[in-house]
């Protein structure tokens, strides 16, 4: 698909500026990516439940959300988010139709050599600037020679470039390692998105149990399975909800429909996210950001 097959419809651009808290079209700088990206961190989750559903109800065609007319136009009715591929691919229409010389890249998440990320780059008077819709970072990161490291402990953050590319360090509770993320193909193509959205089917930490996150002000909230996760500066707490706190949960922090929480709820998705995880999480990573070292 060309860069116009996956432009925003124009009827879609004002709605979705306006429920990020836009009032117009931003300015094409870094103030104005600054803007956009972070009212979407704040704005739009990152979670799995359109993923969850369709699995389980074992609905036709490719996964939703990947077409981004599709993703944003339940996002304004029913304010789900999606995982990385169909969120980036989201993202990066709402930066086209605003303007901005934005490129979809497909990165190695933990650093594992193999394609399973999908981010957007942004060119800005020479500079390449990382806008993630999955790690919701709040600040567009620079790209450039130079390591960069984060100075917000709630969203703990490092850039280190590398063979010619870059080493993205974040980490998200539960785990406090903080997990390598590699670019790897820079642009990619739309149908690398598909493709890599598709592989997701059989074989992701995003199929079975709920995942789920977004910013508030000076907060992480993240629902993991059961458990209702908040960051702050002031350290990290975690607690076990029942079946009706999860959905409340989905509504308060997460921002999603009623209608769409019991969606979501009746095809069995709610009853598998109180389950025990299926399997050990990942090793740790033996590897530390530079800040570490």
């Amino acid at each position: 698909m060309s860069v116009d097959d996956q432009a925003l419809p124009p009827q879609l651009t004002e709605p979705v500026l306006l429920r990020l808290g836009l009032t117009g079209l931003p300015s094409l700088d870094l103030e104005g990516l600054s803007a956009v990206y972070g009212s979407w961190c704040t704005r739009v989750p990152f979670e799995n439940t359109r993923k969850m559903h369709a699995l389980r109800t074992g609905a036709a065609g490719p996964l939703p959300g990947i077409r981004a007319d599709d993703f944003l136009e339940h996002w304004l009715v029913h304010g789900t988010g999606g995982t990385c591929w169909p969120s980036s691919h989201a993202l990066f229409a709402v930066l086209r139709a605003c303007g901005f010389d934005a490129r979809l890249v497909v990165a190695s998440m933990r650093d594992l050599g193999v394609l399973s990320h999908a981010s957007i780059k942004v060119r800005l008077d020479g500079r390449d600037w990382l806008v993630d819709s999955s790690m919701l970072l709040n600040a567009p990161l620079p790209l450039g020679d130079e390591v960069f490291i984060g100075d917000d402990p709630v969203w703990p953050v490092e850039v280190e470039p590398v063979d010619g590319t870059h080493l993205i360090w974040w980490h998200a509770p539960p785990g406090s390692a903080y997990l390598p993320c590699r670019v790897l193909m820079d642009p990619a193509p739309f149908n690398e998105y598909l493709a890599g959205y598709e592989r997701s089917r059989a074989r992701s930490p995003f199929n079975d149990r709920l995942y789920a996150r977004i910013n508030k002000p000076g907060e992480l909230v993240i629902l993991l399975g059961r458990t209702r996760i908040l960051r702050t500066r002031d350290g990290v707490t975690a607690v076990d909800l029942d079946s009706d706190g999860l959905r409340q949960a989905l509504q308060d922090d997460m921002g999603l429909s009623a209608a769409w929480v019991d969606a979501w709820a009746a095809s069995g998705a709610l009853e598998a996210s109180r389950q025990p995880p299926p399997g050990p999480p990942p090793p740790p990573d033996p590897r530390v950001p530079p800040s570490q070292r």
